[in-house]
C-alpha cells in the first residue's frame, strides 16, 4: 500500500514537471517572434548564436545535475548536514561549473573567433557567468526532488523563465529605442538570464527555509570521488539527454556562418541567412513539445521495476506512448509544412528562407519520436547510451554543414538537421527494440493515419487557394485571424478523422480530456 502511494506521488510529480516544461517551453519558443520582429534577422543572429551556451547552462541546472542529486540523496540515503551533504555536493558543482566560467571567459574571442563573428566576445563572456549561479538552484532542486517534492522545481523553472523572457523583451525593445549597438542584444540576453536564474536561486532559497529536511546526527563519510562520479559525471549525461535541438542549434553557431560565407555571402549577408535559418527554431521547438511531451504525460512514468513486474503491460503502455507521438507529430509536420507561407510572413514580416523552413519542419517527425523513445530508454537505466546517440547526431550535423551548406546555402543546413535527428532516432529506436525485445514499436494504422493527413492537406490547400486567390490579406490581424482558423479547424479535423477511423483504443481515449466524448466518435464497426 505504502509503494502504490509512493508510485502515484512520484507520478504526480512527474506530471508537475512535465507540463511545467510545456510552459517553460512555450515561453522559450514564443518570445523569439517578438525578439525577431523587433531586432531584425540580424539582431535575432545575435541572439541565436549565444543562446545555445545559455540553454547549456539552463538544462545542466534543471534537468542534469538536479536530477543526479536527487537520485545520489534517494539511494545514499545521505543525511543532510553541511559536512555529509552541502559542502561536498556544492563543491563539486562549483570545481565544474568554476572551469566552464573560467574557460568561456578567457577563451571568449577564440570562441567568438570559431564561430566567425568576434563581435560576440563581449556576450560569451556576460553568458559565462551563469555558470557561477546554477550550482545554487542545481542543489537545491536535487535536494528537492530527491524528497519528491517537484513543486519548487516547477515554480522556479517557470519563475526563471518568465523572467529571463520578459528581461530579452525589454532589453530588445531598448537597444532599438535608444539606438544602440544591434550587438548589444546579445549582452543583455545573458544579463537577462542571470537575473531570470538570480531570481529562481532567491526563490528556491526561500522554499529551502520553509522545506527543508531535518540534519541526522550520524556521518556516513563518503569520499569526495562518490560525489563528483554521482553527481557530475551522471549529471552532464542527463544534461545531454536533453539537448538534442539545442546541441544542432550550438553546431549552427560554429559552422553555419563561415559555411554560407564560402557559399558567396558577404559577411553582413550571411549573419541575415543564419538569422533567417533559425525562425524554424521556436517552431519546431513547440512542434516537438506538442509531439513529445503530452505523450509521455499519458502515460505511467517509466521504470525498470514496473517493466519487471508487467512487461506485456509495459509493452502497451510504449506502443501507446509512441502512437500518441507520431500520431501528433505528423499531424503537427504535414500542417506547419503546408501553412508555412502563411505562418513565415505572419511571425516574421516576410516569406524568406520558406523551402529551408519547410524542410526543417520534418525534423519534428523524428525529433518527438526520438525524445519519446530516448525518455523511455532512460526510464530503464540506459542513461549513458542515449547520450552518446545524441552526440553521434551532433557530430552528424557538425560534418554534414560542412558538406552541404557551402553548396545548398541554408537549405543544406535544414537537410543536415532532418538527417542528424532521424539518425537519432534510428539509433534510440533499435536499441529500445533490441532492450524490450518487441517484434515491433510502433501499432500504427497506416490506412487512418493516410486518409486523416489526406482530409487535413485538402483543406489547407483549398483554403490556401482560396485565399491567395481571391481574398486579400491586408493586415497581420486579418493573417492571424486566417492562420489561427486554418490551423485550429485543420488540426481538429484531423484529429477527428483519427478517432473517426479508430486508430486509438478506448483506454488510450479515456486518458484524454473529455475521454468519453472522444469515444462517442469512434465510427461503429
Amino acid at each position: 500500500m505504502k509503494e502504490d502511494h509512493n508510485a502515484s506521488h512520484l507520478f504526480k510529480g512527474a506530471i508537475i514537471l512535465t507540463f511545467a516544461g510545456i510552459i517553460s517551453k512555450v515561453l522559450s519558443a514564443g518570445y523569439r517572434i517578438p525578439l525577431q520582429n523587433i531586432t531584425g534577422d540580424i539582431g535575432f543572429y545575435i541572439y541565436q548564436q549565444v543562446y545555445p551556451i545559455i540553454g547549456i547552462a539552463f538544462m545542466l541546472s534543471l534537468y542534469g545535475f538536479p536530477a543526479a542529486i536527487s537520485k545520489f540523496v534517494s539511494e545514499t540515503k545521505v543525511p543532510y548536514t553541511f559536512r555529509a551533504f552541502y559542502m561536498p555536493v556544492t563543491v563539486c558543482l562549483y570545481g565544474i561549473n568554476a572551469i566552464l566560467y573560467i574557460g568561456l571567459t578567457l577563451n571568449s574571442q577564440y570562441i567568438a573567433l570559431w564561430m566567425g563573428d568576434e563581435q560576440l566576445a563581449p556576450s560569451i563572456k556576460m553568458v559565462a557567468f551563469l555558470f557561477l549561479l546554477i550550482p545554487i538552484t542545481s542543489l537545491l532542486r536535487g535536494l528537492f526532488q530527491g524528497k519528491q517534492n517537484m513543486a519548487p522545481t516547477a515554480i522556479s523553472q517557470v519563475t526563471e523563465q518568465v523572467f529571463r523572457v520578459s528581461g530579452i523583451i525589454v532589453t530588445a525593445i531598448l537597444i532599438v529605442h535608444l539606438r544602440k549597438d544591434v550587438y548589444s542584444i546579445g549582452v543583455g540576453a545573458a544579463l537577462a538570464s542571470i537575473i531570470a536564474t538570480s531570481a529562481a536561486c532567491v526563490l528556491l532559497v526561500l522554499l529551502w527555509f520553509k522545506y527543508r529536511p531535518k540534519a541526522l546526527l550520524t556521518i556516513t563519510p563518503i569520499p569526495l570521488t562518490v560525489y563528483f562520479k554521482s553527481i557530475v559525471v551522471y549529471g552532464v549525461f542527463i544534461g545531454v539527454n536533453h539537448m538534442l535541438l539545442l546541441l544542432l542549434q550550438f553546431s549552427d553557431s560554429f559552422t553555419l556562418l563561415p559555411n554560407l560565407m564560402q557559399f558567396g555571402y558577404s559577411d553582413t549577408e550571411a549573419k541575415q541567412w543564419k538569422g533567417i535559418f533559425d525562425r524554424g527554431q521556436p517552431l519546431i521547438q513547440l512542434g516537438t513539445v506538442f509531439g513529445s511531451s503530452l505523450a509521455l504525460a499519458l502515460i505511467p512514468s517509466v521504470t525498470k521495476k514496473r517493466y519487471d513486474k508487467n512487461p506485456i503491460l509495459f509493452h502497451a503502455h510504449i506502443q501507446s506512448a509512441l502512437k500518441f507521438s507520431l500520431y501528433l507529430s505528423v499531424g503537427a509536420t504535414v500542417g506547419l509544412f503546408l501553412i508555412f507561407p502563411s505562418v513565415n510572413t505572419l511571425l516574421f514580416q516576410n516569406n524568406l528562407g520558406i523551402e529551408s523552413l519547410q524542410i526543417l519542419s520534418f525534423a519534428i517527425v523524428f525529433t518527438s519520436l526520438g525524445i519519446t523513445i530516448a525518455t523511455i530508454l532512460q526510464g530503464l537505466g540506459y542513461i549513458y547510451i542515449t547520450a552518446v546517440f545524441i552526440i553521434s547526431g551532433l557530430v552528424t550535423k557538425w560534418l554534414l554543414n560542412s558538406m552541404l551548406v557551402p553548396h545548398f546555402s541554408i537549405n543544406g543546413s535544414a537537410v543536415s538537421t532532418v538527417i542528424s535527428v532521424l539518425i537519432v532516432l534510428l539509433l534510440n529506436g533499435y536499441k529500445l527494440k533490441k532492450v524490450l525485445d518487441m517484434k515491433r514499436l510502433f501499432n500504427i494504422n497506416w490506412n487512418s493515419l493516410g486518409i486523416a493527413i489526406l482530409y487535413m492537406s485538402m483543406f489547407l490547400l483549398i483554403s490556401n487557394f482560396i485565399f491567395v486567390k481571391w481574398v486579400e490579406l491586408d493586415s497581420r490581424i486579418e493573417l492571424l485571424l486566417y492562420v489561427m482558423a486554418v490551423a485550429i479547424i485543420g488540426g481538429v479535423l484531423y484529429l477527428f478523422t483519427l478517432i473517426r477511423f479508430r486508430v486509438f483504443t478506448n483506454t488510450e481515449l479515456q486518458a484524454l480530456p473529455f475521454g468519453e466524448l472522444l469515444i462517442g466518435l469512434k465510427k461503429e464497426e
